[in-house]
């Protein structure tokens, strides 16, 4: 399917970048939605060569990076029925025998979570568009570095800030990567899934009422924790 204004098929484009940059590994993203509007995956290792090249492509000519928007993956659990070998116990014509038979059970894994970055790109020259390109992080706790983009797209510039900001990618090679709407003593990354808020903000007091009662409702919290950790701990002991 193209993707407007003549512009090339996401399968034309995913071809083009793997003959210009060798071991690309670019991967289609399908999108199911009545938009139609697949992206492509990005290897981190080679995403300022796709880059560069996607900007400065004669025929596809991506100038303008629109915008950039992060999304947060937690991890999510799992389950699975599974056919497992059991020994058991049967009586046949009146004589136990032992046989091996195939049970179903249910496993649960957990598959971890990550960090997403998508970039949605435009030709001003050519006006098509757009190409809508992903990239992801190794997990959501120390695996969170991915290359910057805004030394081929000035615009990325304030949008990674951002993300920084609020998700925690940390981009490398970003030429000015700091807190863009927080303070930089700021802890923890507001837009994740998991964030909890604190009871009360240093630099900007909220009414009293209202940190008072978060603050009740975490030191109840705190004290089931707690609670709970303690009994765990004693029975354990015995």
């Amino acid at each position: 399917m193209g993707l407007g204004n003549g512009l090339k098929t996401v399968e034309e484009i995913k071809a083009a970048i793997e003959a210009a940059v060798p071991g690309a590994g670019v991967v289609i993203v399908t999108n199911p939605s009545a938009s139609r509007q697949h992206s492509l995956r990005l290897s981190p290792v080679h995403a300022i060569a796709i880059a560069t090249f996607l900007r400065d492509d004669a025929e596809l000519s991506l100038d303008f990076l629109s915008n950039v928007t992060g999304i947060d993956w937690p991890d999510k659990e799992i389950s699975e029925k599974v056919k497992v070998p059991r020994t058991v116990t049967k009586t046949v014509d009146g004589v136990e025998q032992t046989v091996e038979e195939m049970v179903e059970e249910t496993r649960k894994r957990v598959e971890p979570g990550f960090l997403e970055v998508v970039y949605h790109l435009f030709s001003v020259e050519k006006k098509h568009g757009p190409v809508v390109l992903r990239m992801s992080t190794g997990n959501r706790a120390d695996l969170v570095h991915l290359p910057s983009l805004t030394p081929v797209w000035r615009s990325a510039e304030f949008q990674e800030r951002e993300i920084f900001d609020l998700y925690g990618v940390v981009f490398d090679g970003h030429p000015d990567l700091r807190r863009l709407l927080m303070w930089d003593e700021f802890k923890d990354h507001p837009m994740r899934k998991d964030y909890v808020e604190p009871d009360d903000f240093e630099y900007e007091p909220t009414p009293h009422d209202e940190v008072l009662a978060r603050a009740i409702a975490h030191k109840a919290a705190t004290e089931r924790t707690t609670a709970t950790a303690a009994a765990d701990l004693k029975v354990g002991g015995q």
